[in-house]
């Protein structure tokens, strides 16, 4: 059987939050995934714009608006500061838009990740200034942690405004405003807040300042579009305030209502716009935009999102789903690389475990160096660099090593492939998992070995990191000693199951009702169910893929089940029952539905 940790226990309606006792009577299934998502009050699901949380609140935001108010009618030249990811993208096409409707002269530059990196550099503002001669530069999605750019800036009679969403524990740069969050004293009681939603809350009560005073202004819910891609992207956890966010710019891009680069980057892709769910967000439109600033200059994903006819915005698309296509190439060699050299270095461990005489200790970490790579493998992370990697996918082979090994887990690459000595910058993406904050276990690296790190900042799940070369042993060590610190439950993986579902919940109209239930995802996770079956008949499809035709008590028909990416070897061809974990889809096939199940975990069960 597998091992399952139930998110709710309750069986009964009177066991549920009284509020929630008259949803469970029309389904009681809904009633409890509610419940076990924290939800006790009926409001709390709601999804009207009036409930999200006043913009006021927001530190900052008043003065920011202030600022942006009399730039736009004294004409003053503002530029905007983006970041070369999706967030960063659509924070940026959300300003240009808004921005530019309500009068503003406005401009916008994003980093190139290869020659700039992260942030308001000094460089970048260098750069802004020889291009645009701006009088007021706007970050999105970027700048909490900027005092060198916001200095330079500064020096040169520049305002400076500072839209953010990332974690800082010191003090904020001494820009004209600062509205994040996150920063320290903010009392907005979300915060998770993504760049672009930030960028929502300054424009939305910009516009309405100006709309009090009878100037030129915008809707600018009209673009909500923008910020539910966003927010999904980025991994925003799915507070009240976010599902308010997405669930409208989810129905806006479904009406056709967006960007018309949105429609071409689906058309692209094959889906239909009005079947659009909210992860789509993140696996169709977020890695299409991202391959821009991974593989080239985000300016192309921006200018999509900016197109405002057909023919521009399907050329900017193609372009994007060419070089997503080369970011699938490049990462799937990487990631093949990463595998077989974890793979080895288990090995190794494994053999040196057998070997009565060696001294080193259990926790030992393994190094395994070539003349193009450096690699430490410990038991509580994994950290991986090759002189020859991608710094555009090494944030995605992150990923993937976190969730095949449930282990932090540190990707880097040279800032220089032709600049690989030890005093030559080295970047990382992590990404890590629940209970390991992240950015947090490489700030106390950084307080413990001031000289290790040169720059670093993200989120609990990811961050990013900038290094020498010649310090990577180091870091992995210092590493190695915070994550030593930590429980060892932290890094068992548990697997959530809302339960299982009774027969007559096996139905398309349950499928259906589920799907447009809430907005699912990171935070407020999508229902998953368990329960055991018997197995009807079975296949391997393209020697990856197990289909299964399935049986369930009370349950008149069978029931379709199919597990990708599955290992044939571990299937048992004598199985006649199995606990599965899945999800409730819908397949359509030659214009007809049928239930399906998404199976996201299998054990065979054996008779005694």
């Amino acid at each position: 059987m597998l091992n399952l940790t139930p998110r709710y226990i309750s069986t009964r309606i009177d066991e549920l939050p009284a509020a929630l006792q008259p949803l469970a009577a029309q389904s009681f299934t809904l009633a409890r995934l509610y419940a076990g998502r924290g939800i006790v009050q009926p409001d709390e699901l709601e999804t009207q714009l009036s409930g999200l949380l006043p913009a006021e609140r927001l530190k900052g935001i008043i003065e920011a608006v202030n600022l942006l108010d009399v730039a736009i009618d004294e004409g003053q030249r503002i530029l905007i500061v983006g970041d070369f990811d999706c967030d960063g993208a659509t924070s940026t096409a959300l300003m240009m838009r808004a921005l530019t409707a309500m009068g503003a002269k406005v401009d916008f530059l994003v980093p190139d990740r290869f020659k700039y990196g992260y942030g308001l550099t000094p460089e970048i503002v260098e750069l802004g200034i020889e291009t645009y001669q701006p009088q007021m530069i706007v970050t999105v999605d970027n700048g909490i942690s900027s005092h060198e750019g916001v200095a330079r800036a500064q020096a040169d009679g520049i305002t400076v405004i500072i839209t953010d969403h990332h974690l800082t524990t010191k003090e904020t740069p001494p820009a004209e405003a600062v509205v994040n969050p996150n920063q320290l004293d903010c009392n907005f009681t979300s915060k998770a807040l993504v760049g672009v939603g930030v960028a929502f809350y300054v424009l939305g009560r910009l516009a309405k300042l100006r709309r009090e005073v009878g100037k030129s202004t915008v809707q600018v819910s009209q673009y909500l579009d923008l910020v539910a891609l966003g927010t999904i992207a980025d991994v925003g956890v799915l507070d009240k305030n976010n599902r308010i966010l997405v669930h409208h710019g989810l129905n806006a891009i479904r009406q056709g209502r967006c960007s018309l680069g949105i429609l071409a980057l689906l058309e692209q892709a094959g889906r239909d716009p009005k079947k659009l769910q909210a992860q789509d967000f993140g696996f169709v439109l977020g890695p299409r935009i991202n391959a821009a600033g991974r593989m080239d200059n985000m300016r192309i994903g921006i200018e999509c999102l900016l197109a405002d006819d057909w023919q521009t915005a399907q050329r900017l698309a193609q372009e994007l789903e060419q070089l997503n296509r080369i970011r699938r190439q490049v990462e799937g060699e990487m990631r093949e690389q990463a595998d077989s050299i974890v793979q080895a270095l288990a090995t190794a461990a494994t053999d040196i475990d057998d070997n009565a005489n060696a001294d080193e200790s259990a926790d030992m970490i393994i190094q395994h160096k070539t003349e193009k790579q450096v690699v430490n493998n410990h038991d509580r992370s994994i950290v991986l660099y090759q002189d020859d990697w991608h710094q555009g996918v090494i944030g995605i082979v992150a990923g993937r090593l976190k969730e095949s090994h449930y282990l932090p887990s540190i990707v880097f690459a040279p800032a220089d492939t032709k600049r690989t000595g030890d005093d030559d910058a080295i970047k990382g993406s992590a990404r890590s998992i629940a209970g390991v904050h992240i950015r947090d276990a490489i700030e106390q690296v950084a307080e413990r070995h001031p000289d290790l790190i040169s720059h670093f900042g993200g989120h609990a799940m990811a961050a990013g990191l900038t290094l020498k070369r010649g310090n990577f042993d180091g870091f992995v060590t210092a590493l190695s000693d915070v994550l030593a610190q930590m429980d060892d439950e932290v890094f068992a993986e548990q697997k959530f199951t809302d339960g299982p579902l009774q027969a007559g919940d096996f139905s398309l109209w349950l499928a259906e009702h589920l799907a447009d239930a809430s907005i699912w995802g990171h935070g407020f996770a999508p229902p998953i169910f368990d329960g055991v079956f018997e197995v009807l008949n079975f296949k391997i499809l393209k020697d990856k893929h197990l289909k299964l035709s399935l049986r369930y008590p009370d349950v008149q028909y069978p029931i379709e089940a199919i597990q990708f990416n599955f290992d044939s070897s571990a299937w048992d061809y004598r199985a006649e029952k199995v606990h599965i974990l899945f999800e409730l889809d819908i397949n359509e096939w030659n214009g007809k539905q049928s239930l399906q199940l998404m199976v996201k975990d299998l054990a065979v069960i054996t008779e005694v």
